[in-house]
């Protein structure tokens, strides 16, 4: 069985290890790194299927990673989930105008991060790569799971 793959890129180790173990649990495979630069090379060396990424990193940001993706034709499809400690609406939006599903707050919780992970992997994109909405109310989603039409 060919197990999803998932780029993981966070500089904080202890972080990036518990996204990792949840991520195999879940059934993913994991490709980690700790740079932005490095996750860059990670995304176009392969076929993933999704990236989470925090938005401050060494020498590239997550911001970079998700605008290569939105650039890179192969990539188009993949699901991004970024995360940062900053909940500031300008910073939430910026993540989801570079191209991120979805923008979660530190700290992250893993079954959290897996139910989105796959929430975004099972709702397609239109003919303009727009991921068709999931009709969920914004009392359900809880207070900071923001997808791009929640801040227009």
């Amino acid at each position: 069985m060919n197990h999803p793959l998932v780029i993981v890129a966070e500089d904080d180790g202890d972080i990036r290890d518990l996204l990792t173990l949840a991520l195999h649990r879940a059934g993913y495979r994991a490709a980690t790194t700790g740079t932005g630069s490095a996750a860059a090379k990670l995304l176009t060396s392969g076929e993933p299927s999704g990236l989470i990424t925090d938005v401050s990193m060494p020498d590239m940001s997550g911001l970079d990673l998700c605008r290569l993706a939105g650039r890179t034709p192969a990539l188009r499809n993949i699901a991004i989930l970024m995360f940062s400690a900053s909940t500031l609406d300008r910073d939430m939006q910026a993540g989801l105008d570079a191209g991120a599903d979805r923008y979660l707050p530190k700290p992250l919780r893993p079954g959290q991060v897996i139910a989105e992970l796959d929430e975004i992997l099972a709702t397609p994109r239109n003919h303009l790569g727009i991921r068709t909405p999931v009709n969920v109310s914004s009392a359900q989603q809880g207070p900071f799971k923001l997808a791009h039409s929640d801040l227009r």
